[in-house]
């Protein structure tokens, strides 16, 4: 009679175990991987919700404080801006013929009387100050800007002998009433208008429209500012973009015949982003909420 032989090797039970702890194993270390890649997808949602409300809030936050007192605010609403923001300044150096004017250019020494925001171009306004003649006080005046160019190797400015020298030769499309006197103010303003607007994706965004100087208002297309906010509703504690306008007295101000009275304007952003997403969930919605009250330094 032959003896039996005992075989190695492991039985089916011992592999059903093992395949059992290698499935728990996997699903914990599955489930860590889904919540950390979770966990980074939330944290980059809200770091990019909050980044879009600073912008918004910056952006605006320049354009308010520096818009101009000639020109009062052209479109005033709880979700719509229109204003003329400063883009530059300089200061005039001679009139070269009727509509052309040198302006200061920059220093050797680092004392630059021009300085631009933004170029100026044939879509915006520049203004001149000029003194009354009882000096009580003075004036802007504004005119149409057909060209700025760079002028270079020419005399000095605000006084011979000393810098800067002219440095942008300031074409009007029409000449100033007045010859514009040498070492006069200048501020350049851009017209353009601030919205909350729906894109083609659906969502929800605050938007910029570059206006006509003068006239009716005409706006190219809009370009995104940020975004996306929550969308536009009536109620002000639920709205995307809030604006609400005060004057001096700290009253509210409704309205475009109101305009020239308002001193602040009060923001509120209410960013959307999704939080806490899983398969078969829709989601939590959940805002970033900023608010700035910004004084028009100009009034």
């Amino acid at each position: 009679m032959t003896p039996l032989r005992c075989r190695s090797g492991v039985s089916l039970i011992e592999i059903l175990v093992v395949v059992s702890l290698l499935g728990i194993a996997g699903a914990v270390i599955g489930s860590a991987i889904l919540d950390q890649q979770r966990f980074h997808r939330n944290a980059s949602e809200l770091l990019s919700a909050r980044q879009g409300v600073r912008d918004a809030m910056e952006v605006l936050s320049a354009d308010i404080r520096g818009s101009s007192t000639e020109d009062t605010l052209r479109v005033v609403s709880d979700s719509a801006l229109e204003l003329f923001a400063a883009i530059g300044a300089s200061v005039a150096c001679r009139t070269i013929s009727g509509n052309s004017i040198a302006l200061a250019g920059e220093s050797a020494s680092g004392n630059a009387l021009t300085s631009f925001l933004l170029v100026p171009d044939t879509g915006d306004l520049a203004l001149f100050y000029r003194e009354s003649p009882d000096s009580s006080g003075g004036e802007w005046i504004r005119h149409r800007i057909a060209a700025l160019t760079v002028r270079s190797g020419s005399r000095d400015c605000v006084a011979d002998g000393a810098e800067p020298g002219e440095g942008f030769v300031l074409t009007l499309q029409s000449p100033p009433a007045e010859t514009v006197k040498r070492g006069a103010p200048v501020r350049f303003i851009r017209r353009g208008r601030y919205s909350l607007y729906r894109s083609s994706d659906s969502q929800w965004y605050l938007g910029y429209r570059r206006c006509n100087a003068l006239g009716a208002p005409a706006c190219g297309a809009v370009q995104p500012v940020s975004g996306p906010y929550r969308r536009y509703t009536s109620d002000n504690t639920e709205t995307g973009f809030l604006l609400e306008y005060f004057n001096a007295e700290g009253e509210r101000v409704a309205g475009v015949g109101s305009a020239l009275s308002i001193t602040r304007v009060d923001v509120t952003a209410r960013a959307e982003r999704a939080g806490n997403r899983r398969p078969g969930s829709p989601g939590i919605s959940v805002p970033e909420i900023a608010t700035a009250s910004i004084a028009i330094r100009n009034r």
